[in-house]
């Protein structure tokens, strides 16, 4: 079956799933994650543990993992994150699609997680196919003028090549920083995540593992969604939301 969507918003259960009265069970369950987490446990046998005491479904269950890290996880990546001053006459290396969906779905009112690192995620999942959407312009402009506050002398955009429609957001991609007259590159690569783990460069995404790696990172995504667009949906389970 095609994928016919005109947007990256919001799942039709998401209004139920992370309503207002979701969000403090939500809470909990990530706090109890966490200390499951920091005590070695596997993250499936943690993460079907606490979903199942606090009777969660599989979308909750994606949730509070993507906002779960241990102690140690979240302060190493406070300790290698970057501001937006400290990114002026440098280059960033991009992770392209974890970045560029997130302020899609952010401009969709689709459910914007907090996560207790920091990070902003989305909930979004591709399944090897990339669809331009409404909001992909518009979000591609949003970060280039982010990143050109922040006085960044080259943007390297990394796409997967194995996600069809790679080749035609590169040239989108392409088009704008010709218009904008932004100095951006563009590679399809087999595996961002590993070039991005590997490199000593200023890597910008907010993917767990890469995060991990990371010697130097930019929370583009969040900075972009705090500074630009107020309407966003936003669930918080960051830390300094839930009560320890």
């Amino acid at each position: 079956m095609s994928d016919s969507r005109k947007h990256r918003g919001p799942h039709p259960e998401d209004q139920k799933l992370f309503a207002e009265d979701q969000v403090p069970q939500l809470q909990e369950a990530v706090k109890d994650l966490a200390w499951l987490f920091n005590r070695g446990y596997a993250s499936t046998s943690a993460l079907k543990l606490v979903g199942d005491r606090y009777e969660l479904l599989a979308r909750q269950r994606t949730a509070v993992a993507r906002c779960t890290c241990t102690d140690a996880a979240a302060e190493r990546r406070n300790q290698h994150q970057l501001t937006l001053s400290e990114l002026a006459g440098c280059e960033v290396w991009i992770d392209g699609y974890n970045v560029l969906t997130s302020i899609e779905a952010a401009l969709s009112r689709g459910v914007i997680l907090h996560a207790r690192d920091g990070c902003y995620r989305d909930m979004a999942s591709m399944h090897g196919s990339y669809r331009k959407v409404s909001e992909t312009i518009p979000a591609l402009h949003l970060l280039g003028e982010m990143l050109a506050a922040g006085g960044v002398s080259q943007c390297h955009w990394l796409l997967d090549s194995p996600v069809s429609n790679s080749g035609r957001l590169k040239t989108i991609l392409q088009g704008i920083a010709e218009g904008r007259r932004w100095n951006w590159e563009t590679t399809l690569v087999p595996d961002p995540d590993q070039e991005l783990m590997a490199s000593d460069e200023i890597v910008i995404s907010s993917d767990s593992l890469i995060l991990d790696h990371a010697q130097r990172w930019f929370n583009l995504v969040r900075h972009t969604i705090d500074q630009r667009i107020s309407d966003a949906w936003i669930v918080h389970l960051d830390w300094d939301s839930i009560e320890v």
